[in-house]
């Protein structure tokens, strides 16, 4: 794939995965055009004053809500990444129809709008939480993905293809428990709410070279699950803080002890190959289930959880994890 000649949008671009797709994009892969697709403009003001200025790069203020607007943004669209959501578990408990209306409707929108401008490529993603879910969140996320991989039916007979790419944590980004943690260092005792709780963890930079892999590999239909490893919360905080005091808080409402990326009954329309998984179409009716020639079928009752991971992270691990997002809180240069 030559993302030269490319145009490529990406939804919800001022976010952390936005910026950090727009640096890794102009700096290695010099697309066409790169369209910055957001409803604040002074995130995208800021975005511009923080050196994302650039003679490729457009800022498009608008909504993944407003169908209409997203049509005239993706004329002349090769490439869709579709990463704007609402993301904040608590906020979406609090306000369900909004998660509703963004993470739904809004990924609807944005599934006929690069079907009705003939965009190439549309990678949507999505999270571990949409996996079994238990919160609002994780069921909007779940919702978003069936319709982006189903949207296929309706794109069959054109150049569109949709596709998913489903991964953990993002270590440091906004909503990320790592902020958290070093504030609370400052009063020596961080919070905790199950000692047992386990989660899968990728960094900022992996999820976007994960994600812009997958776009130049997908034939449509695909979840694309990147192999990650787990850590301990307990251990990121003894690697935030290792002289701070722990104290346990109990588990809040929609929220899981261990997480799961890849289901019982996802596992049987699975591929693994070296470095992820593909979870193909559980109906071969279109496209996107020619992977096993390129890598092996998963046992019966496999199941990709943080528990039960075969990669773990240390302490010294989760360390050099974070040092990046250290450096930039002490420098006052964190995003909350």
């Amino acid at each position: 794939m030559n993302w030269n000649d490319k145009v490529v949008l990406i939804t919800g671009g001022t976010g952390s995965f936005g910026k950090k797709f727009t640096e890794i994009m102009l700096k290695e892969y010099q697309p066409k055009k790169l369209i910055i697709y957001s409803r604040d403009e002074l995130k995208q003001h800021e975005m511009r004053a923080a050196g994302f200025d650039h003679p490729g790069l457009r800022y498009f203020i608008g909504d993944v809500r407003d169908r209409e607007r997203l049509l005239r943004a993706m004329h002349g669209v090769d490439v869709v990444v579709h990463a704007a959501a609402l993301k904040q578990v608590p906020a979406c408990e609090y306000n369900p129809l909004e998660a509703i209306k963004t993470n739904i409707m809004g990924t609807s929108n944005v599934v006929e709008a690069a079907l009705d401008a003939g965009v190439e490529k549309v990678m949507s993603l999505s999270t571990d939480k949409a996996v079994n879910p238990v919160n609002l969140y994780g069921a909007t996320k779940l919702a978003a993905e069936k319709l982006v991989v189903q949207s296929n039916a309706y794109a069959a007979g054109t150049a569109t293809r949709y596709s998913c790419t489903r991964y953990g944590n993002v270590v440091g980004s906004r909503g990320s428990v790592v902020p958290v943690f070093l504030k609370q260092r400052e009063n020596g005792a961080l919070t905790i709410t199950d000692e047992r709780m386990t989660r899968f963890w990728i960094s900022l930079e992996q999820g976007v070279r994960f994600v812009i892999r997958c776009i130049e590999q997908m034939h449509g239909g695909e979840v694309f699950v990147p192999k990650i490893p787990s850590m301990k919360v307990v251990d990121l905080a003894r690697a935030v803080a290792p002289e701070a005091r722990i104290e346990i808080i109990g588990i809040r409402p929609g929220e899981k002890v261990h997480e799961v990326l890849i289901s019982e009954d996802e596992a049987r329309s699975t591929i693994e190959l070296a470095d992820m998984f593909v979870v193909q179409p559980a109906e071969a009716i279109w496209f996107g289930y020619d992977w096993q020639s390129k890598g092996k079928s998963l046992p019966d009752n496999f199941r990709y959880a943080s528990d039960t991971n075969a990669e773990w992270l240390d302490i010294e691990g989760i360390k050099k994890l974070i040092a990046p997002i250290d450096d930039l809180y002490a420098a006052g240069k964190l995003e909350g």
